[in-house]
């Protein structure tokens, strides 16, 4: 994918040596996030997510659907990215790239591997009828670590989508009524942790790294990695894309930092959903 920012040989120079001495060009230590801010729409399932300059939003919707075959009293969780050139002139209108696939995937795979959401909790009638959310993700700004951004907008989204309440009756027991919400009080999805997304940079030889990178460290970083863990310091999901070989010990470090990152990032959301539900 191309940079938003190319960075000539001074700028790189620049900013691997401010690193070096424990400096970042926005000011930040090498283990700290920019700042988060989460808001909601008016609709139950809809969040925005500010990080730094990074704007993510997540909406989620859900229909009734048949089941897969080895899967019948399950529902599914399936997560798509939209990336608009509005948010990066790299981004090109039309199919997904390999970054929105990427980005959908570690998101995917964090929430689903993990089984954050209690898939059987979306059953109505087994072999016929399960419900199947959707979360899409539209990246609004990309001013770098869009990972983590969409991971905390798309956690957001879930923590406050109301599903239709249903009833299932007829003659043979097997028809679906589905109510709208001025008859019965929609019910909200069962989450069982909150599987937080951290993102690590790596420059040099894979010896200095830091958390959320801005999109002009992002363009000069040799490598990354991202490491999914819920507030319990439960290891859900780790990506590593190419670059910059990574030592096994460094590695164990990044997942104690990610631990601790985690469940901070987890209060905030939990904070969050609950003034929201208040209002």
């Amino acid at each position: 994918m191309d940079q938003r920012w190319r960075p000539t040989v001074n700028e790189r120079e620049f900013i691997e040596q401010a690193l070096q001495s424990d400096l970042r060009v926005d000011g930040r230590r090498p283990f700290d996030f920019r700042k988060l801010t989460i808001s909601f729409g008016r609709e139950d399932g809809s969040a925005e997510v500010l990080l730094g300059e990074t704007c993510v939003m997540g909406y989620v919707t859900a229909q009734l659907v048949p089941p897969y075959k080895d899967r019948p009293n399950e529902g599914t969780l399936a997560i798509f990215t939209e990336f608009s050139p509005m948010a990066d002139p790299a981004f090109e209108p039309g199919r997904p790239g390999e970054a929105a696939i990427e980005l959908g995937r570690v998101i995917d795979r964090g929430l689903r591997e993990s089984r954050a959401v209690d898939m059987e909790s979306l059953c109505v009638v087994a072999g016929k009828h399960v419900w199947a959310v959707r979360v899409d993700l539209h990246i609004l700004d990309n001013g770098g670590n869009l990972t983590d951004a969409a991971n905390i907008a798309a956690l957001a989204a879930l923590s406050t989508f109301r599903r239709p309440e249903c009833t299932v009756g007829g003659d043979d027991g097997q028809q679906v009524t589905v109510h709208d919400p001025e008859v019965m009080d929609p019910l909200p999805l069962t989450i069982h942790h909150l599987p937080i997304a951290v993102t690590f940079a790596y420059f040099g030889d894979g010896n200095i790294m830091v958390i959320d990178p801005t999109y002009k460290e992002e363009a000069v970083m040799g490598g990354r990695m991202t490491a999914t863990i819920n507030s319990n310091g439960d290891v859900c999901a780790i990506q590593k894309a190419g670059g910059e070989g990574v030592m096994s010990s460094v590695i164990m470090q990044c997942l104690r930092i990610a631990s601790v990152k985690a469940a901070d990032i987890t209060s905030k959301i939990k904070t969050k959903v609950s003034e929201a539900a208040s209002l």
